[in-house]
């Protein structure tokens, strides 16, 4: 039994990642603020002992090729085919047993604390939600014991009501929730990002 952690992300490659922000900034820098933000969170996270870190690379083709964006994690793997509930369904299927959460890749906020918090409130929940300010949520995570849930049926995605959607699939597991954490979509949130940290 281990603990894994499971990092969504895109190959950072001009005009394919945050095109919302890249409206406001540029593509240019809106992938380089992606590239920066995705290399720092996996080195962080996969630095911590307490769970193994795997990058769930798209497209599939960067899971078999070293490349230096996801050269920090324990494993890399492809997230599949299929719409976002799909492909992280197919993480909660395939990782080895023990709990699993599984996280974006564009929240630069995330710490070791956050995703030692979820593991933890999985000693007393099925799954645990960190829900984020746009009515998704940045990070999910099951218990995986005694089987897998299936959340995911139905989700309509970037609607805002992802989490609402997903809660209700849960049905009757207990689900934990995290602190509410944003990512960065606008401009000015990616000044706030550079005053911080970039």
């Amino acid at each position: 039994m281990q603990n894994t952690l499971v990092i969504m992300a895109k190959a950072p490659a001009l005009g394919r990642v945050k095109t919302r922000l890249a409206r406001d900034v540029g593509s240019v820098e809106a992938t380089r603020f992606y590239r920066v933000a995705l290399s720092r969170l996996i080195r962080r996270l996969a630095a911590d002992p307490r769970w193994v870190t795997a990058v769930a690379a798209s497209p599939d083709g960067e899971a078999v090729v070293p490349a230096p964006w996801h050269a920090d994690a324990d494993a890399v793997v492809p997230q599949g085919n299929g719409d976002l509930g799909t492909r992280m369904q197919h993480m909660f299927d395939i990782a080895p047993p023990g709990p699993v959460v599984i996280i974006g890749s564009d929240i630069p906020d995330i710490t070791p604390a956050h995703i030692a918090s979820a593991l933890g409130a999985l000693g007393n929940a099925d799954a645990v939600i960190g829900p984020s300010v746009d009515g998704g949520y940045w990070l999910i995570g099951q218990k995986r014991v005694p089987k897998v849930l299936r959340p995911f049926a139905s989700v309509e995605w970037s609607s805002g009501r992802e989490r609402d959607q997903t809660l209700a699939n849960f049905g009757g597991a207990r689900v934990a929730m995290l602190d509410e954490l944003s990512d960065v979509d606008s401009g000015a949130d990616h000044a706030l990002w550079r005053r911080r940290c970039g």
